[in-house]
């Protein structure tokens, strides 16, 4: 089980280069970070672009992977967004995994002044995003007319340094996105069940979580491909658990391990941050990324 971090994009570049830096340090298999124009409790504090910073990144790091969780259709357009991923791609050396869900009703829905999406409306776009992005990252131009994307003669050239291009991690709860995860993704990313989370437990949040994995594999099924071929990617912090498994190494390779029982391959973990609902002590965490990611190897 490879270990992760996310984070967030807070901090001004002359003190968040030192937290990156620090991650690869620690040994860390990717960092990842949020791409949002803003972000519940972190609204009205400093929040900075999701690709500038991981260009940053790519440039004060050499070996670690760099990524999003998640990008969604909320702002984004996939023939702006496939260039600016093939500049990120190619600035990194080919270290970017793009990590991508349907979006939500946070403050990125309606901060282009529409209204907020339906579950159905984000699903239909993220329906037709992925497949639409899919083919920007592999073709050099690429023509569509969407219901709500259109391409015309997009070119994309010399397209990713990671071919035949940069790896997808879908986010998908629900049997849509799970199928999207199935056909384009080269893993699958949860941050549990969301009918859970609010007040489950945490054995029943590993049940739900197992079904989940039993609906992916049938989306794989149903299309000749094997789940096994899917990463699987639990984003931490939102499980019933919340942020108890970073108080010791012992709880942490106990929840974690728990979780490689179901299949998952990787976890990312949040980097600390004070008075926040990822409020963590900085030395245990650390300790968490040498000791217990040897643990689960």
């Amino acid at each position: 089980m490879r270990l992760s971090t996310v984070i967030l994009p807070i901090h001004r570049w002359a003190d968040g280069q030192k937290i990156w830096r620090r991650a690869e340090d620690l040994g860390f298999h990717a960092a990842y970070t949020y791409d949002h124009l803003s972000w519940r409790t972190f609204r009205d504090g400093p929040w900075f672009g999701a690709v500038p910073t991981l260009t940053a990144a790519a440039t004060a790091t050499r070996r670690m992977r760099l990524g999003t969780l998640v990008t969604s259709p909320n702002f984004r357009h996939p023939v702006t967004l496939a260039k600016e991923l093939i500049s990120l791609d190619d600035v990194s050396g080919g270290r970017v995994t793009l990590g991508i869900g349907a979006g939500g009703i946070g403050f990125d829905a309606t901060a282009l002044g529409q209204e907020a999406w339906t579950p159905r409306e984000r699903a239909d776009r993220f329906g037709e995003f992925v497949p639409l992005l899919d083919r920007l990252l592999t073709e050099d131009a690429v023509s569509h007319r969407g219901a709500y994307y259109s391409a015309d003669e997009a070119r994309n050239i010399p397209g990713c340094v990671q071919r035949p291009r940069l790896p997808f991690a879908v986010a998908a709860n629900g049997p849509r996105g799970l199928k999207l995860a199935a056909r384009h993704g080269q893993a699958w990313v949860t941050t549990g069940d969301p009918k859970v989370n609010g007040t489950g437990t945490p054995d029943q949040s590993v049940e739900a979580i197992r079904g989940q994995l039993g609906k992916l594999g049938k989306a794989c099924a149903e299309i000749g491909r094997d789940v096994a071929d899917l990463d699987k990617i639990l984003l931490h912090g939102f499980t019933p658990d919340r942020n108890r498994p970073l108080d010791s190494v012992d709880a942490f390779v106990d929840f974690a391990g728990r979780h490689r029982d179901l299949g998952f391959t990787e976890i990312a973990i949040h980097w600390p941050i004070p008075d926040s609902d990822f409020a963590a002590d900085q030395a245990v965490f650390e300790r968490i990324a040498t000791e217990a990611a040897t643990q689960l190897r």
